[in-house]
């Protein structure tokens, strides 16, 4: 098998962890086009100590960390380091926290991607839950066909300091609950209990306010293919709860970002 073969079996999950950290998917894959450029003018920059993901995440957060968004350089950036600026980079201790909470790499393969040795990481991780902490709760609307699933997101929700205003089986549901009080987030299956879609749902109700939404569905490939609303998020069944903590805090994170910019801009 190619390099390339090998490579290409990683970047779904390279795509992800660059969309959690941008804050969209056409910025994380700007970043992740740079990695693959690097990569085919010099394949020998990837790193295969360990293994091909941990070299590919290597690679992309050298690029990561050395080019900001819109093209803005390190050295174009200003005096403080470019991961001080939250506009142009998530800081390192929200890339420690992704890649052991949302990309599930161990300590040893975390640090190794971000050149740090495993003591730091703790630190930067143990930094990173601190700051998600703080963030100011808000009301989530979850829609979810499935009781048992629905309970586990409820009880997570709610453990984040989150409040869960209903849980919406179905299509005509998820409408009238966020009409009826509108959600700070949304957490959403796709294929709902009576054949309708928890997508087009979303879809109508992004039609009346901006929310960031995150999809939790055993059908990723009818989301990747459809009407992808923005900002969205993608985590597939059967998911891992510290996933669910780390995108919805992401999810939170740069809304909040987002909405800061529009007051400053006004």
């Amino acid at each position: 098998m190619s390099i390339s073969q090998i490579v290409a079996q990683h970047l779904p999950y390279l795509r992800r962890y660059a969309r959690a950290l941008s804050g969209s998917q056409q910025s994380g894959d700007a970043y992740v086009a740079a990695t693959l450029e690097a990569l085919v003018e010099d394949p020998s920059i990837l790193d295969l100590g360990s293994s091909t993901r941990v070299g590919l995440y290597r690679l992309f957060t050298k690029i990561w960390n050395s080019v900001g968004i819109n093209g803005v350089t390190v050295e174009d950036s200003g005096d403080q380091p470019v991961e001080r600026h939250l506009s142009q980079i998530a800081p390192m201790p929200r890339q420690a926290f992704l890649l052991i909470a949302l990309e599930g790499l161990s300590e040893d393969e975390a640090a190794k991607v971000l050149d740090i040795e495993v003591p730091e990481l703790r630190e930067l991780v143990d930094q990173s839950g601190r700051e998600l902490a703080a963030e100011i709760a808000t009301d989530v609307l979850i829609i979810e066909d499935e009781t048992f699933i629905a309970l586990d997101l409820e009880a997570l929700v709610e453990g984040l300091g989150h409040k869960v205003l209903g849980v919406a089986r179905t299509h005509t549901e998820a409408v009238t609950l966020a009409r009826a009080k509108q959600p700070g987030v949304i957490l959403a299956d796709i294929q709902l209990a009576d054949g309708s879609s928890g997508l087009d749902a979303v879809n109508e109700l992004l039609r009346s306010f901006e929310v960031p939404v995150i999809f939790i569905t055993a059908y990723p490939e009818r989301f990747l293919t459809g009407e992808r609303p923005e900002p969205a998020f993608l985590i597939a069944k059967p998911f891992q709860p510290a996933t669910v903590s780390a995108v919805l805090s992401q999810a939170l994170f740069f809304a909040r970002k987002a909405k800061r910019k529009e007051r400053k801009a006004s």
